[in-house]
């Protein structure tokens, strides 16, 4: 994570329960905690697929008043769901969460990761006191696992396409910009160094012909314009 405030956050594709990662990691001083609009300082939950469990399930646990309610309780957090179709924003805020993000580094891949739609959810979000979490990504090719998905590959164009994206996400004014991905070589998300490796059965993207730490000299810079901008959106 890069630290400071706003913050851009790696964004994992997993999920943990979050009462078994409070319990056993809770009181640990790298555990991130983010501070939420009643000013307490929670950990911070990314839940990935959570539009697979309904709306009146998640709301059982996540609102005030639910039967089986963590708000308030020692494994309270800030839990950001997933969103995918347009649809999802209003489940999203009927379930209790306390925001969305939009994961899939593919531009028009789903309606969440359509930069075209950022300022529209934003909005919701912004009306309905729910946090907007936009979703970059350097690029995306996954065909070497999915032969089928080619058409949404997105090239790098050498550094561009992540900036457009990190352009789009700034453009919307969000608290944190979340990162898809540090390290998934697999899907072509990765962001860490990297130089020309070839196996048998694999060709790994690299990024010639610029630097192996091309991407993470990129996010410092947006990371530090980010702030900046911040800045004077509360001037």
């Amino acid at each position: 994570m890069i630290t400071g405030s706003p913050q851009m956050t790696w964004c994992p594709p997993f999920w943990t329960p979050p009462i078994s990662t409070a319990s056993r990691y809770g009181s640990h001083g790298a555990f991130y905690r983010y501070k939420n609009s009643m000013g307490k300082s929670l950990p911070l939950f990314y839940i990935y697929d959570s539009y697979l469990t309904s709306p009146e399930a998640w709301a059982h646990l996540l609102t005030p008043n639910g039967p089986h309610s963590i708000r308030n309780t020692p494994y309270d957090g800030v839990f950001i769901a997933l969103l995918v179709e347009e649809g999802h924003t209003h489940d999203i805020l009927a379930a209790g969460f306390d925001g969305m993000y939009t994961y899939f580094a593919s531009n028009g891949f789903s309606f969440g990761s359509s930069h075209q739609n950022w300022k529209a959810v934003k909005n919701f979000c912004d009306a309905n006191n729910l946090m907007f979490i936009p979703s970059v990504g350097p690029g995306y090719i996954d065909t070497s696992i999915r032969p089928w998905n080619n058409h949404n590959t997105r090239n790098r164009v050498n550094g561009k396409y992540y900036e457009t994206a990190l352009q789009a996400a700034l453009t919307v004014r969000p608290e944190i910009v979340s990162i898809t991905s540090f390290n998934e070589w697999h899907e072509g998300t990765q962001i860490e160094k990297a130089i020309p490796k070839k196996t048998p059965t694999r060709l790994y993207l690299d990024y010639l012909p610029h630097q192996p730490s091309l991407y993470l000299e990129l996010t410092r810079r947006w990371a530090e314009h980010f702030i900046k901008e911040k800045e004077q959106w509360l001037m």
